[in-house]
């Protein structure tokens, strides 16, 4: 199932809108991390830097093929060779991962989707104990130059409530101010 609100603009704009290194220093996400997933590759902004950042292994899924392949060219291109690549329907088929096998999972700018909840409990149930589910989202503000509409784009206190709603998720701090458009939250797995 293909989120609503969720094409992408052209790459070149799309890697203006985020300061990448910022938003992983603050999340916390460097080499005492080993195996992470993240839902949704696009054009691999987040994928490589983060593939570099770890001691293990990334799981990237998309249900786009475009998009898997040209996150597989532009790591290829750098010479990133721990990341798997899956296309798959996560909120319909789940991650398809053993229970609580890895450190992290990273929901960025995902969820104003149909079922925010089904995403987290999923992204939950393959997170260790300990570990994180990372979000990001684009500001509830107007004057953001992208992201869903007001009307769908959820505010930051709605994705604490869903989160803390899993029963397995607890916020960690935050939320985390990512300029230029975004805010974040770290959520520790109980």
């Amino acid at each position: 199932m293909k989120l609503r609100e969720s094409g992408m603009p052209e790459e070149s704009y799309w890697e203006t809108l985020f300061d990448v290194d910022l938003i992983l220093d603050r999340l916390g996400i460097d080499n005492r991390l080993h195996d992470l997933i993240e839902m949704g590759c696009g054009y691999g902004t987040f994928t490589i830097p983060v593939a570099r950042r770890i001691s293990g292994v990334l799981d990237t899924f998309d249900i786009e093929p475009a998009m898997i392949e040209r996150t597989r060219q532009r790591a290829s291109k750098a010479a990133v060779g721990n990341i798997r690549y899956h296309e798959r329907d996560v909120l319909t088929d789940g991650f398809g991962l053993s229970a609580e096998s890895r450190d992290a999972c990273l929901l960025f700018n995902i969820l104003h989707g149909e079922e925010p909840m089904g995403l987290l409990n999923e992204a939950a149930r393959v997170v260790r104990v300990g570990g994180a589910v990372h979000a990001i989202h684009w500001r509830y503000d107007a004057r953001t130059p992208r992201g869903p509409s007001l009307d769908i784009r959820p505010r930051p206190e709605r994705i604490v409530a869903w989160a803390e709603d899993t029963g397995r998720l607890h916020r960690d701090g935050g939320p985390l101010d990512l300029p230029p458009w975004h805010y974040g939250w770290r959520f520790i797995k109980s």
